[in-house]
């Protein structure tokens, strides 16, 4: 019988097959938007257990496994972490056509050469096999980025954040590099005075500066921009409902920052003016530094107040949003652009009514000053399966470049989820294999062959201007030789 996980998974077609093998599985890895911890990279952490590494902090799972029935104790709770995968397990066959399913045999065989079907017959087999190659093998994080050949992953990091562990990870000689992505979330929150205010005293520290003035809480945070980039942060990212271009002078802003500091809530149109000036500014940041913006776009987060009271945010209660995005979208691209600063964007979709809305909006405010200068994304959160992969890349091809895309990332907590590359480049290459047979793309392996490998890995590569590892370096000039 045939392994779930093999050669061919996914590729339905000689066409594809011949794509994914010759040009897609080769491609290194650009990770350039993550939430990992820097601190595990710095240190080269060891995982305990199969738990430790593929359980913790992963709301997907947790979500699927309350969905199953499973008490709270053995998601976030002080169930050991045995107890934990064990209660995982018995819901892995209940999540057929979830990409869960998916994910998790191809992390199971990736990782641990693990070809059985998870389930609570041989789930002590897994547990034992997976925690012997995690506390014995190379499966230390330095060994994971090395075994899926990433040459550079960015983080998600907070202005206030001193990127001490970027700093040591640069100095440890790893082989993959890792840079810090500005995400300044929090100096949007003026409708939370008590959670705005410590985070404006935090970042008085970072940036050693006194914040008495709107115009001094911009000079803090440019500050701490030029940290970043000088620690080789080249990209941005902001996690929003919508975007923000409501019409707000100077002088409101800084009357709004006075109220808040002085412990006034914002109204929620304030709030809607004052994220305007912040997202204006940081485009400007952006745009001067040559720096790419991302824009994950559409969630509505912590919809359930108990479970938010009880544990916290990016527990899994989260939910696609249905606000009307793009024309607030549009409105903020052309304030930039009508100042010749809108900067390199990437913007991701929640929503996937969304999709032909977002990927024609973008094509607006391309310049040809860059090739692809403003992105569709690839499919995120809720939409990062088979399903949403195929829609973002049908309607990407339809109302713009395919060959320009930046291609995939893991948008992830866990040092499981690389193979999410390999998932997104075997749904790319079926997609066009079974419109080549079809007859509805040239049987051109060159031309085709070249587009694969770009949207794997070169478009991102030029597109974000990352120093890459040495044996990307290495591999890019071979390439360029054959």
């Amino acid at each position: 019988m045939t392994d779930f996980i093999h050669d061919d998974f996914l590729l339905h077609s000689e066409t594809s097959r011949r794509l994914y093998h010759n040009y897609a599985a080769g491609q290194p890895i650009l990770d350039y938007h993550s939430h990992l911890p820097a601190g595990d990279i710095a240190a080269d952490r060891r995982f305990q257990n199969l738990s430790e590494i593929w359980l913790e902090g992963d709301h997907y799972k947790w979500r699927a496994m309350r969905a199953n029935g499973v008490a709270e104790r053995y998601c976030t709770g002080d169930a050991s972490p045995y107890e934990k995968f064990c209660a995982w397990a018995c819901t892995v066959p209940f999540t057929l056509r979830n990409p869960l399913y998916h994910w998790t045999h191809l992390e199971l065989k990736r990782y641990f050469g693990i070809s059985e079907l998870l389930d609570d017959t041989n789930a002590k087999y897994v547990w034992d096999g997976a925690n012997d190659l995690l506390q014995h093998g190379d499966l230390k994080v330095r060994g994971i980025l090395a075994k899926f050949c990433v040459r550079a992953l960015c983080t998600s990091d907070d202005p206030c954040d001193d990127l001490a562990q970027h700093q040591a990870v640069a100095a440890s000689g790893a082989e993959c590099r890792v840079y810090p992505t500005f995400r300044p979330d929090n100096a949007l929150l003026v409708h939370l005075p008590e959670v705005f205010n410590e985070w404006v005293n935090r970042l008085e520290q970072a940036s050693n500066r006194q914040i008495s003035s709107f115009s001094s809480f911009l000079g803090a945070l440019k500050q701490r921009h030029d940290h970043f980039h000088s620690m080789g942060g080249r990209l941005s990212d902001h996690g929003l409902p919508h975007c923000y271009a409501t019409p707000c002078s100077d002088a409101e802003a800084a009357r709004i920052f006075s109220d808040v500091r002085a412990g006034k809530a914002a109204s929620s149109q304030e709030r809607e003016r004052f994220a305007s000036v912040l997202m204006l500014f940081f485009g400007r940041l952006d745009a001067e530094k040559g720096w790419t913006k991302q824009l994950h776009l559409g969630p509505l987060r912590s919809v359930n107040t108990r479970a938010f009271r009880d544990l916290g945010a990016n527990t899994g209660f989260d939910t696609i949003g249905d606000e009307r995005q793009v024309a607030s979208m549009c409105a903020y691209f052309d304030l930039l652009d009508q100042e010749r600063a809108l900067p390199k964007t990437i913007v991701y979709n929640m929503n996937p009514s969304d999709n032909y809305a977002f990927a024609a909006a973008v094509g607006n405010f391309h310049d040809g000053s860059i090739a692809g200068k403003i992105q569709f994304g690839s499919a995120w959160w809720f939409l990062d399966q088979k399903d949403g992969i195929e829609a973002q890349l049908n309607a990407l091809s339809n109302t713009g470049l395919l060959a320009r895309f930046v291609g995939m990332l893991t948008d992830s907590r866990s040092f499981m989820s690389f193979p999410r590359h390999e998932y997104f480049r075997r749904v790319l290459c079926d997609l066009l294999g079974r419109e080549v047979e079809a007859g509805d793309l040239p049987d051109d392996e060159q031309l085709l062959g070249t587009m694969v490998r770009n949207v794997c890995f070169e478009n991102a590569r030029q597109y974000l201007g990352l120093e890459l590892s040495a044996a990307a370096e290495k591999q890019k000039k071979t390439a360029v030789r054959a």
